[in-house]
């Protein structure tokens, strides 16, 4: 996958591609549906098909202070598009320029200048440009006017929900990652560096591999049953454990951490980038009166991880 920046000149074999627009953050069911489209008309048009996104998430931008919301980070969202199959990702710096430019303005210097469209793909509630003054009635007008193609796609459905990255949120935020995962079409995942934390785990026989959220939305606090993988010769290699993600009030702890214990399981690896997928909630996060109780408490937390792993 070819992965460009646009404040960059766009190599000319590249340029004329079927390009899907969004944030896609979380590449769902949707998003894939919008790429499977510009699959379609690349392969139609002999031109390469990619997504152009943007980086920071505006929301990112507008609303600075907000709690952390994303469910892929830049690296997770990349690798994920690029699964996709995506040949081309083509990166819009998002900031001051971007949001103060015109509906017109983006067409002209993103798509046409820039990028030099074949063909566009957007979701039907598609907007754009300062202060979403375009929306996809503007965008036919302007395919039309620049000689580019352009295909809308209707909501995509997961049963009786819309799929969007909103509803995934709130579903994570309620704790149920299988809903989550249903409208993803995909466990979902946090990726992140293994760091050394107060290795207290270890002392109480449970030692785990601790990862920051950094970015990432925080989905309920609690515990989870979770596959973890990291990168041996090359390959992913997944391993089934439990984890909690909280702040660890037994030890009045502020940080909000992921910690996971990873079954059958008792090498180094400290510094490599790992990927968690929740695949269930078991409890929420509590306080314990002493380490005996806590134990006692991972140790079945443990096994019901392990009841439910099994049965997948």
């Amino acid at each position: 996958m070819h992965i460009v920046r646009l404040s960059n000149p766009v190599a000319a074999d590249l340029r004329g591609a079927a390009i899907a627009i969004g944030n896609f953050d979380g590449v769902h069911s949707g998003h894939r549906m919008l790429i499977e489209r510009a699959r379609d008309a690349g392969t139609a048009r002999d031109a390469h098909h990619g997504v152009l996104t943007f980086e920071p998430h505006p929301r990112e931008y507008f609303a600075r202070n907000a709690p952390p919301f994303r469910l892929t980070n830049f690296r997770a969202k990349a690798a994920g598009l690029c699964h996709a199959g995506v040949d081309l990702m083509a990166v819009a710096s998002f900031g001051r320029r971007m949001a103060n430019m015109s509906a017109a303005d983006f067409v002209d210097r993103i798509l046409v200048e820039r990028l030099g469209v074949g063909h566009v793909v957007v979701g039907y509630d598609f907007a754009f440009g300062h202060k979403r003054s375009g929306n996809v009635s503007y965008l036919r007008a302007a395919a039309d006017h620049h000689g580019f193609g352009l295909t809308v796609v209707d909501p995509i459905r997961e049963g009786d929900e819309v799929i969007s990255s909103t509803r995934i949120r709130d579903a994570l935020w309620q704790g149920e990652p299988r809903r989550a995962a249903a409208l993803l079409g995909h466990w979902w995942e946090i990726h992140g560096r293994v760091r050394k934390g107060d290795q207290r785990g270890r002392t109480i026989g449970f030692p785990t591999a601790n990862i920051a959220l950094g970015g990432y939305l925080e989905p309920q606090f609690g515990v989870y049953a979770v596959q973890i993988g990291w990168p041996e010769r090359g390959e992913i290699v997944w391993r089934d454990g439990v984890a909690n993600l909280g702040r660890r009030p037994t030890f009045n702890k502020t940080e909000v951490l992921l910690e996971v214990n990873v079954f059958d399981f008792s090498g180094d690896i400290y510094g490599k980038r790992a990927q968690v997928r929740f695949i269930d909630f078991i409890r929420p996060e509590q306080k314990f009166d002493g380490l005996d109780a806590l134990k006692a408490q991972i140790a079945a937390d443990a096994e019901r991880s392990r009841e439910i792993l099994a049965s997948l």
